[in-house]
């Protein structure tokens, strides 16, 4: 229902190709009640400042919102958290500025709790019919529980284990095929029915969340890196930055861990 609905936003955009952002935002305001009842996937335009112009119920009650109207206008850094927001903006403005396209990107979030929660974020540049960026739209959906009644779940969750077990070194997909008794090819396409994930953003996902928890000791960070099985910091950089918005650095002056 997610994807359908995404798909049918962003074709109906692409076929119409309007010359004006508002003149796409009244068109897709059509599909609007469609994309209320998603509970676990926040959709959204903004435009050519990074600015929301539509959004869905999800993402306003995630931002603390009771409806859109607040929320139009506004950028993310200016309705997320610091630890958030700043990230989200830097992203869209290469989506506007260089027609970058994000796809599958696994992300950190905090929800309310401050606990970490997963999502894949989608973005693409939206153009009008003279072939100029005229904003973005996006989708981010909340990364599912794994499907335990998958034929292949049982030995997936022995390579999750070994996963979880081995992620503060190199873990190579050659040891996973080996561990599952299936193919390269196999151990892609049965992880992503199962976990909703590859077994590289797997990998990404455990180290990622110990490096969370660690960011809030006075570990250092390349001890942070090397624990997490990076053994490049600008490796573990550019990747926690990728997933959080945020240097390490940044992220732990946020949080208020330094």
């Amino acid at each position: 229902m997610i994807q359908s609905a995404f798909s049918m936003l962003s074709q109906g955009v692409e076929g119409l190709r309007p010359q004006t952002l508002e003149q796409l935002v009244a068109g897709a305001a059509l599909l609007l009640p469609m994309l209320d009842v998603i509970p676990n996937a926040a959709i959204f335009i903004k435009d050519l400042q990074a600015r929301y112009v539509l959004a869905n119920r999800t993402l306003v009650q995630r931002c603390g919102l009771k409806d859109l109207r607040p929320l139009l206008g506004k950028t993310s850094a200016q309705v997320f958290p610091a630890q958030l927001g700043p990230g989200y903006t830097e992203q869209d403005r290469k989506v506007l500025e260089e027609g970058f396209v994000l796809e599958d990107q696994l992300e950190l979030h905090l929800y309310g709790s401050r606990e970490p929660g997963w999502c894949l974020t989608h973005k693409q540049p939206l153009y009008n019919r003279d072939g100029a960026i005229i904003g973005l739209a996006g989708i981010s959906v909340d990364l599912q529980s794994a499907s335990e009644t998958h034929p292949a779940f049982q030995r997936l969750a022995t390579v999750d284990e070994h996963i979880r077990a081995h992620f503060n070194r190199r873990v190579t997909l050659g040891e996973l095929t080996r561990i599952a008794g299936i193919s390269v090819a196999q151990l892609e396409r049965y992880c992503k029915r199962v976990f909703h994930l590859t077994p590289r953003q797997m990998i990404q996902k455990v180290r990622l969340e110990h490096a969370h928890r660690l960011l809030h000791s006075d570990l250092p960070i390349t001890e942070v890196a090397l624990q997490c099985g990076y053994t490049d910091h600008s490796a573990f950089t550019r990747q926690f930055k990728a997933s959080t918005g945020f240097t390490p650095r940044q992220y732990r002056q946020a949080t208020g861990s330094e």
